[in-house]
């Protein structure tokens, strides 16, 4: 006690000590080693979790298509199971399996953004054209510079929605729909031009970025793969993916090791980033908000993202499936890879289902 009243003095003189909700959760949380597949687990019976519903969980999970879900607690795991077959159609899908993040993987362009600005590298409020030059849009140069990087982060940069190809990254696909900050939409390609934005600031190419900053430093493997004449896709096991989850609930510090240390960035990215759609952060998906805009969507829904989930889970959500997500309360990381459970294209429902099962799994 004298030693925990020591620090906090300290802290309270130092405003250089840190982020002390940071520390103290660090302490709570084990990190697999950085090489190798040795990764602590904790029994369903040790955490007074109800094992009875973990078989209704599970077959949830495989009748909706799931090819791997992983629960961590406390930075070990829980539960980890696999089905079926990899995306090369080779059978026993396993931990050591490559697959897809889809839009999931823009919470780690995100994570990549905010090292960046820490870095000087690049500031969020500066205009997109600082980086990609004038004339990336076919907006007059007015409307062009009002937008910023943070816009990108945000999905509010006001380009037109209603074309042919929300993918298409070049000028003639990106037109003047509103001001950058009055829209809110889901629009893929000011988010996929981040890269460029990256890679322009720091001169570097973006997985050699990735491995540098993140990657190496978490022990993660993985690797963007170009997807089209435009996207770009994160593809890595589904524990690569969960380290990355596991570093996100540790608010951008690995063990001991500052990946992400802006804590002004990080709470940024994992609260609302402008009010025409609380429910997303810096491409960071969040639950307990009045209302959210769906991908689609140009309007409001007066519901939460997940009724089923913690009020702050913060999840990154991709195409078929695809989550990383995390709950501070409950020192949580959950992971689910695998194929379209449904018709649509981001399983909204599916995903609040899946979180009424993973409730009834943690219910003590």
């Amino acid at each position: 006690m004298k030693n925990i009243l020591i620090f906090y003095l300290i802290c309270i003189l130092n405003t250089s000590c840190g982020n002390d909700d940071n520390q103290f959760r660090n302490q709570e949380l084990y990190f697999p080693p950085l090489e190798g597949n040795q990764w602590e687990t904790i029994s369903t019976e040790s955490l007074s979790w109800n094992d009875t519903k973990i078989s209704e969980l599970l077959n949830f999970l495989e009748t909706n298509n799931t090819r791997a879900f992983i629960i961590l607690k406390d930075g070990k795991i829980v539960v980890e199971e696999y089905w079926g077959d990899n995306i090369l159609g080779t059978a026993n899908f396993n931990q050591n399996t490559i697959w897809y993040w889809a839009s999931a993987g823009k919470t780690l362009t995100a994570t990549l953004t905010g090292i960046a600005q820490e870095n000087g590298l690049l500031n969020i409020n500066d205009p997109t054209s600082n980086y990609l030059g004038s004339g990336w849009t076919s907006l007059i140069s007015e409307k062009e510079n009002l937008i910023t990087v943070k816009d990108q982060l945000s999905m509010t940069t006001g380009l037109d929605y209603e074309v042919d190809n929300l993918d298409c990254t070049t000028a003639n696909c990106l037109t003047y729909k509103a001001d950058a900050g009055t829209q809110w939409y889901y629009h893929n390609a000011p988010y996929t031009l981040l890269r460029d934005v990256i890679e322009s600031a720091t001169q570097k190419d973006y997985n050699q970025y990735t491995n540098e900053k993140i990657e190496n430093k978490i022990g993660m493997n993985g690797e963007w793969i170009a997807n089209g004449s435009f996207n770009n896709v994160y593809w890595s096991t589904p524990r690569d993916m969960a380290r990355f989850g596991l570093l996100m609930l540790n608010e951008g510090v690995w063990n001991e090791t500052p990946v992400l240390t802006d804590s002004n960035y990080y709470n940024d990215m994992v609260n609302s980033s402008q009010s025409l759609n609380p429910s997303y952060g810096y491409l960071w998906w969040l639950n307990g908000k009045d209302s959210v805009i769906l991908p689609s969507l140009d309007f409001a829904l007066n519901i939460q993202l997940a009724d089923n989930a913690p009020s702050d889970l913060v999840a990154g959500i991709g195409k078929n499936g695809q989550f990383v997500e995390f709950v501070p309360s409950q020192n949580l990381v959950v992971i689910r890879m695998g194929e379209a459970p449904d018709n649509s294209l981001v399983p909204i429902e599916f995903h609040n289902e899946m979180w009424a099962e993973i409730s009834e799994v943690t219910t003590e």
